[in-house]
């Protein structure tokens, strides 16, 4: 198009079509449809910013004052993303409420615009439509989004400690119904295409190739005043007795806030004020509901709980960008075609899982067929649960299966390109699979999925040592989002992003890390554990120690996690961690004496609780406390020095897997703790709230501990050095 058709397309307003083109707006006639499309220069995705929302302002109005168009769609030039969501450098630059409560209201202005268009307004979604994408195209008069796996529909506001800013709060109710519509911001959850329509989100469902002639025929058609023939979203009787009423809507409201509350334990503001925010518009009418998103909003936007989460938004994207190889040093990834497994059991099976699912062929391989049929069992499993909940066809639930293969002997290994074993805890175990893969397999990177054995201790004994990495995945693996990179002065650095590139492929938020006993990930949560045990033994119950760790933020107390991981397991990982660094490390009497008498945890339906046929917890079991020094007398333990107590020497540790070069930065051990051991993600991970404490705080506290309980809580050199001259591990944090 020339610059003389440009001008005309933007009705000769040449300040509109620059405003326009800086942004990455353009817009081309097309049978008397104004064809919008976005295309955020410099950025894989289109995000939608103030300047954005000031020019789509303007040609919005622009349109609908031309007579030269009867209606509009809107269309992404990206090739996967329609429009990704708010530009979040620009949240993360806010000061104070009233500034996002004032960015909010601006962008009710623009979406308010595009809703009372008396022109059609058509979006035409392909990709991602996420969050202020979302809101974008609920103001539009009709949606059209393409049956492609790409295209999903979501608000993940709630994931950075937000709520919908620009009358999504309002407007999802409305269209998808209350409940539905609580879901979805309450969760932050993706929602497919055919889902999409289903519950009336959208409007129609086409072919990617036909997208922009079925969204400009509808313009056209809605400009005219025709009908469209389309799906109604169901309304059952249901939705009548709790949605269509006042008594049913508060019973839906109350519901909502209780399960959010037990949930969060009210660390997280965000889903209560999503609730409030429809619930006032429910109650006061739409106009109140759109204030309150806007107020609430600007107190989400710079509190530090959303602070922490954006923290954690970029810090993970950065990561995508790390070879985890060192600065200056590069180096060219293989590619994974073919993987071998070496264990059929939970972790094996569940690497398996991952990997058919981003289509790589898979060799399973152990010592019986009836281990072998187990594993194959497994992988079925996860995949019958993808198609159960319709996230994957009858069609890609066989193509992806029929994509492992299982063996008992090394046959079909030989044009592996992978191979990850995870055999037995054991060192000699390892080595022995080692050397078998180096022949079975001699163009193959080892990788091993050991928890707390030094990858070199295992490398010892390879013909070579640079194709012999660590893959640590995390339990359950089909669940569980990170993996530990594990290098040895001898990994290359094509074995090193080989592993990454990989496991990235697998969805997975890698971190490198140097080898050592427990890398990182261990490391850090073993003391934790270890204290959560020790308060046992000082005659806290199991109860109150799991209580004031999910207090604390955890997902789940410490013991239990004891009961989930297997105390088997525990006690193996912790004699490893106790031999190499000593008595910071001891494990508590309680839980030797608990490991010694066979209890093995959930698995065999007895730990510190006790469990039904089915794996169900039944409660706690307190014949544990025979095991215990205090006896079963159990006393009273202030809730906070629980915390501490458990808590500090987890800090306290990372900063020493920082000090020792385990980790390459606080940004990593954030990472490293949040998406592995489930640190409380509202504070930041580790590095982050010792900054919130402020590290001449903890270097107190830890004294103070380490005086009941000399060597336990010895503060760590780089912790005392950074406190001493007032340093931050992330600048800018403000202490509390």
């Amino acid at each position: 198009m020339s610059l003389a058709q440009n001008a005309t397309a933007f009705g000769g307003d040449d300040g509109l079509m620059a405003e326009c083109q800086r942004v990455g707006i353009s817009l081309a006639p097309e049978q008397n449809v104004a064809v919008v499309t976005f295309d955020a220069p410099d950025s894989p995705v289109n995000v939608l910013s103030s300047a954005v929302g000031t020019a789509f302002a303007k040609l919005f109005d622009m349109i609908e004052r031309s007579p030269a168009y009867t209606g509009a769609i809107l269309l992404s030039g990206k090739k996967d993303t329609w429009i990704a969501g708010a530009d979040i450098q620009e949240l993360s630059s806010l000061k104070t409420p009233l500034q996002g409560e004032e960015l909010s209201r601006a962008g009710h202005v623009v979406m308010n615009k595009i809703e009372a268009m008396k022109k059609p307004v058509v979006a035409a979604i392909h990709g991602a439509c996420l969050g202020g994408g979302l809101e974008t195209a609920l103001a539009c008069r009709h949606r059209v989004v393409t049956d492609h796996p790409k295209s999903i529909l979501a608000f993940p506001e709630v994931q950075l400690g937000l709520l919908p800013g620009a009358g999504g709060t309002q407007r999802l109710p409305r269209t998808v119904g209350l409940q539905v519509a609580l879901d979805m911001m309450l969760t932050g959850k993706n929602i497919r295409a055919k889902k999409a329509l289903q519950m009336g989100l959208v409007h129609e469902l086409v072919h990617p190739a036909i997208l922009r002639t079925i969204a400009i025929d509808r313009a056209q058609k809605l400009a005219r005043g025709d009908k469209l023939a389309l799906k109604k979203r169901e309304h059952g009787a249901t939705n009548i007795l709790l949605e269509d009423n006042p008594i049913g809507r508060a019973v839906v409201f109350r519901q909502a806030r209780d399960a959010v509350l037990k949930k969060t334990k009210g660390h997280f503001p965000a889903p209560l004020a999503i609730i409030d925010a429809v619930h006032t518009g429910y109650s006061d009418g739409q106009t109140s509901g759109y204030a309150e998103e806007a107020r609430r909003f600007g107190d989400l936007a710079v509190s530090p709980v959303s602070r922490q989460l954006v923290y954690l938004f970029f810090a993970t994207t950065a990561l995508k960008r790390d070879t985890g190889l060192p600065v200056g040093v590069q180096a060219t990834p293989h590619t994974v075609q073919k993987l071998g497994i070496l264990g059929a059991g939970f972790m094996g099976a569940g690497i398996a899982s991952v990997a058919v699912q981003q289509g790589t062929l898979v060799r399973m391989k152990d010592a019986s067929y009836e281990r072998v049929a187990k594993g194959y069992a497994a992988v079925r499993d996860v995949l019958r649960e993808r198609l159960r909940k319709r996230q994957i066809t009858r069609v890609q639930n066989d193509d992806t299966l029929s994509l492992v293969g299982t063996t008992i002997d090394y046959s079909g290994f030989a044009n592996t390109d992978l191979v990850i074993e995870a055999v037995f805890e054991d060192l000699k175990v390892k080595q022995a699979v080692l050397k078998e893969v180096e022949t079975a397999a001699p163009r193959a990177i080892f990788a091993t999925n050991t928890s707390t054995i030094p990858v070199a201790d295992i490398a010892s004994v390879a013909a070579h040592p640079d194709r012999v990495i660590g893959m640590h995945f995390f339990s359950p693996v089909h669940k569980m989002p990170l993996l530990e990179v594990i290098v040895t002065p001898t990994t290359s650095a094509e074995t090193t992003v080989t592993a990454v590139e990989y496991g990235r492929k697998l969805g997975k938020t890698v971190i490198v890390v140097r080898d050592g006993p427990g890398f990182y990930v261990n490391r850090i949560l073993a003391p934790y554990l270890n204290e959560c045990g020790k308060l046992l033994d000082d005659g806290a119950s199991i109860e109150s120690v799991d209580a004031a760790m999910s207090d604390f933020g955890f997902p789940v107390g410490g013991l239990t996690l004891l009961d989930e991981v297997g105390l088997d397991i525990a006690g193996k990982s912790g004699a490893i961690l106790s031999h190499a660094f000593g008595d910071r490390m001891s494990p508590s009497v309680t839980l030797q004496k608990i490991i010694e008498s066979g209890r093995l945890g959930r698995k065999a339906g007895r730990g510190f609780y006790s469990y039904d046929s089915d794996g169900k917890r039944a409660g706690a079991d307190s014949s544990v406390y025979a095991f215990s020094s205090a006896g079963q007398q159990r006393k009273a333990f202030d809730r906070q020095t629980m915390q501490n107590r458990a808590v500090l020497p987890l800090l306290n540790e990372a900063v020493r897997c920082l000090e020792d070069g385990i980790i390459a930065s606080p940004r990593d051990g954030d990472i490293g703790a949040v998406f592995g051991i489930g640190f409380p993600p509202f504070l930041g991970g580790p590095f982050r709230y010792l900054d919130t404490l402020g590290l001449t705080e903890v270097v107190r506290l830890l004294e103070e501990l380490n005086r009941q309980f000399p060597g336990r809580y010895e503060p760590a050199r780089l912790l005392r050095q950074m406190a001493a001259r007032g340093a931050q591990f992330h600048a800018g944090v403000k202490p509390s």
